[in-house]
């Protein structure tokens, strides 16, 4: 993919954290240094209502694994989307509240108007709040039924929920599809992600982690069963989320 140089007024720097919350603790380790990059200003809510738009290049974006394509409409604002499957340089795309909007990639438009079996991307849960659902490489919903004011969708995971039919929601599969084929090859390229290398507590001594010691490797070592964290918390199994006070009313079908 040959380097192009991303808009200058679409770019924002992006702060470091380094697995570091509010409070300016480390809550996610091995995380820290990797490449500087500059937040590109995404598009999610493409309510640029009924300008079509050129597409002027199909880009890189070091913030997701998704490709990204730059727009330049009639009236000469330039802006960001992702960029789905099929989208080529040249192509003409809308985002629209009519009807009799054209049902091809890159366009967006609510979820009443888009036919079933159809596959989107970008979609909104809240209307008006801009696409939170199938944003990353690969990623498309299926459209399975409408009924009332909500329609039914099949996510990337194998849930099932209702959404708002007012949603909005970009046709087609986001592209970049290969990501997931690709393979790091060397440690140097994990640092380049800001991913720092990790130590087993099994190989480590008793006094820094539950797991370490005993003579040879030993799945029990000073006398812990379990697989654990540096602070003997369960490492697998144990359920440590709060419980969110949302409703499940909108699922229809788990992923488990």
């Amino acid at each position: 993919m040959p380097k192009i140089k991303p808009q200058k007024n679409l770019l924002r720097v992006l702060k470091k954290h380094a697995g570091r919350n509010n409070t300016g603790r480390v809550t996610v380790r091995h995380q820290g240094g990797g490449v500087k990059q500059l937040y590109r200003v995404i598009d999610f809510g493409q309510k640029y209502l009924d300008k079509s738009g050129k597409v002027v290049s199909i880009e890189y974006d070091p913030n997701r694994n998704a490709r990204i394509a730059l727009i330049q409409y009639n009236d000469g604002e330039k802006r960001y989307i992702i960029a789905p499957l099929g989208l080529k340089v040249g192509d003409m795309i809308v985002s629209s509240l009519k009807p009799d909007t054209e049902i091809k990639e890159g366009n967006a438009l609510p979820l009443k108007f888009i036919p079933l079996g159809t596959f989107v991307h970008n979609v909104e849960m809240k209307p008006g709040k801009g696409g939170q659902l199938g944003r990353s490489a690969g990623n498309s919903l299926q459209l399975m039924a409408k009924e009332g004011d909500f329609a039914t969708l099949k996510m990337p995971s194998g849930e099932v929920r209702k959404l708002p039919v007012i949603c909005y929601a970009t046709v087609g599969v986001v592209g970049n599809v290969d990501h997931e084929n690709i393979s790091l090859g060397k440690a140097g390229r994990s640092r380049w992600l800001g991913i720092r290398p990790q130590t087993r507590g099994m190989a480590m001594n008793p006094v820094d982690h539950p797991m370490g010691g005993g003579e040879g490797r030993s799945k029990s070592g000073g006398g812990y069963q379990h697989p654990e964290s540096p602070w003997g918390k369960y490492a697998k199994g144990l359920k440590t989320r709060k419980r969110k006070n949302q409703s499940n009313r909108y699922i229809v079908k788990r992923r488990k």
